[in-house]
């Protein structure tokens, strides 16, 4: 595009817009004009998820910023008002719950807030859910007796019914000294911060002045208090004290993709756990996991959040200016852990462990949303819960191979993919080789008959494994899902169209191409290992031992080609002249 010429070679952020002038990714970059080019001019190298965003790219917008905090903050702040297609977006938008205590004031108050002011009040939170704030917010108020309005205290007003009621000290009345309201507000901050020991400690020291004075109920009254303490302390989901202000974050990868799909956040304050959240993360352009991390941790706290001091994750984003837009928010340094043991790694764990849990949850609901749909589309009598997908792979008749990939209950199950050496068929017939795969492999999965046969190919595919499945006696559903374009062949007349973007159609075409992307597999690996044999045999002086001895070293023929003469050497069995006899050979048979 010509206007990447008038990028300025200076930090700043872009804007990639596709039909309508939507914003479909936000990204910031210390050179715009070397970003830029970087998509537009080496389109080819770019990953699967980038080129598919490239292609709908109608225009971009850029933004020249003076250095690269400033890129970051805007970047951020884009991202959270136009929530673009291509960005690590949190869809769950809500601020999260804090209780404000306004101790800046002469007569604080406490009260309940979704947006943090520097305004000096002691907040505490996040609690996620807010279930445990309103169950402390309500022990507070019973038990502490901090006056529960917002009225302006400057000149003495009559009290209210709550001071009737014992649940107001009435500072308003003048009821009650500043010192001895401000030793309240002293104990609800340790209330708050999960500080047992001192305020059950505090409380002790009260009701002995009480009793020693000889103000029998009071002391009563504040015996009870510490017993009830005591009781909202253990009810508390203390993990160490020690470990004070911290956030875990645990990723769960998709291993097909390589990418993030889902986050769980662990929210510590004081060593307490003060909430959790899980995240389902959706597509992204993100090249690693730490971009990705980055991308995360930009888009938790983009929102009404305090940074706490030390943030854990397992892979530590990969952008510094991350941190300094952390300590600018928080306004105290903070830091990235990676713990390698002890009750930190533990804690990592758990966050990933919970991340996973809500990966495998959402698959298996999209799942059987997409089962259903399947269904009524294929005039199924039930969704299917299990589909096995078959697919061939051959050149010119050779090294000839079938394969299997079971999907059930959300998931690829490994534990039962098959792949078959093809010996019946010469030469190339894709209708036969699909006979032989389908017969053999269903017979050593019998116990495992799957609800729905797909079949990667078209019309000719489908009727050769309708025609081998029934003389097996077997009466299962079988369909062909075929490419360019994408559609599924219930019958040789009537064929379903996939490029539509449903689910079911996606859930089918995810299942074709792990068929494609296995048999491809087997079948490169079954001729990688004829060829670097076929060659390597035909060498004198070269013999199994030595033969063997090469490919443990170098792993593949390309590898041994690319060695140097001092390599090959370095091989067991291998001197300078066997070497280079050994290079000169393979050049040959190049």
């Amino acid at each position: 595009m010509k206007q990447i010429a008038l990028a300025p070679s200076s930090p700043g952020v872009y804007m990639f817009r596709g039909r309508n002038e939507k914003i479909l990714y936000v990204g910031k970059a210390k050179n715009l004009r070397n970003r830029l080019r970087s998509y537009f001019q080496n389109s080819s190298a770019l990953d699967a998820r980038k080129a598919a965003m490239v292609k709908l790219i109608k225009d971009f917008t850029f933004i020249a910023t003076s250095n690269e905090l400033e890129a970051f903050i805007l970047e951020a702040n884009l991202i959270k008002q136009h929530k673009p297609r291509f960005n690590i977006v949190l869809r769950d938008d809500k601020n999260y719950p804090y209780i404000r205590l306004t101790i800046q004031d002469k007569w604080p108050c406490i009260e309940v807030v979704r947006r943090i002011k520097k305004d000096g009040s002691a907040y505490f939170g996040p609690y996620v859910p807010a279930q445990s704030m309103h169950e402390a917010l309500s022990f507070i108020r019973r038990h502490f007796t901090l006056r529960p309005c917002r009225y302006n205290l400057d000149k003495p007003i009559r009290p209210c019914i709550q001071h009737q009621m014992k649940k107001c000290p009435a500072p308003c009345a003048q009821k009650i000294s500043n010192e001895a309201y401000r030793k309240i507000v002293d104990e609800v901050v340790l209330f708050l911060r999960g500080k047992r020991t001192e305020l059950i400690a505090a409380l002790e020291a009260k009701m002995r002045r009480l009793s020693e004075d000889m103000h029998y109920e009071e002391a009563a009254s504040v015996r009870d208090e510490i017993s009830l303490l005591q009781k909202a302390f253990e009810s508390q989901k203390v993990i160490s004290p020690d470990l004070g202000d911290i956030d875990v974050i645990g990723f769960y990868e998709d291993a097909e993709e390589g990418v993030n799909r889902s986050a769980s956040v662990l929210f510590i304050r004081n060593g307490i756990i003060t909430g959790s959240k899980e995240f389902s993360i959706n597509d992204h352009v993100a090249d690693d996991k730490k971009r990705a991390a980055t991308g995360f941790v930009q888009g938790l706290y983009a929102r009404e959040i305090i940074p706490p001091p030390v943030i854990i994750l397992r892979s530590r984003p990969s952008d510094s200016s991350l941190l300094a837009w952390l300590e600018e928010k928080a306004g105290r340094r903070v830091r990235f852990e990676s713990p390698q043991r002890g009750k930190k790694l533990d804690l990592l764990k758990m966050a990933e462990e919970n991340a996973r849990l809500l990966a495998r949850m959402s698959e298996k609901n999209k799942a059987t949303s997409a089962g259903q749909e399947l269904a009524e589309r294929l005039g199924m009598d039930s969704a299917p819960e299990s589909i096995a997908a078959f697919d061939v792979s051959t050149i010119q008749g050779s090294e000839s191979v079938g394969a299997l990939v079971y999907w059930s209950g959300g998931a690829f199950r490994k534990d039962l993919y098959r792949h078959i050496k093809i010996r019946s068929v010469d030469g190339v017939d894709d209708y036969a080789m699909m006979r032989e795969s389908v017969e053999k492999i269903l017979t050593s999965i019998k116990e495992h008959l799957p609800d729905l046969v797909l079949i990667d190919g078209g019309r000719g595919q489908l009727e050769a494994a309708k025609e081998i499945i029934s003389s097996m006696g077997l009466d299962l559903n079988v369909i062909a899902v075929a490419k360019k374009p994408d559609r599924a062949f219930v019958s040789s007349r009537k064929f379903i169209d996939l490029e539509d973007r449903a689910k079911s159609s996606l859930l089918l075409k995810r299942i074709r191409d792990e068929a494609h992307r296995f048999v491809i597999s087997f079948h490169r690996k079954l001729r990688d290992k004829r060829l670097t044999s076929s060659v390597l045999d035909n060498i004198h002086g070269i013999g199994n031992k030595k033969r063997l001895e090469l490919l443990r070293h170098f792993g593949s023929l390309q590898k041994i080609r690319a060695a140097t003469v001092d390599e090959i050497r370095g091989v067991k069995g291998f001197n300078t002249k066997t070497a280079e006899k050994l290079l000169a050979e393979l050049n040959k048979a190049e």
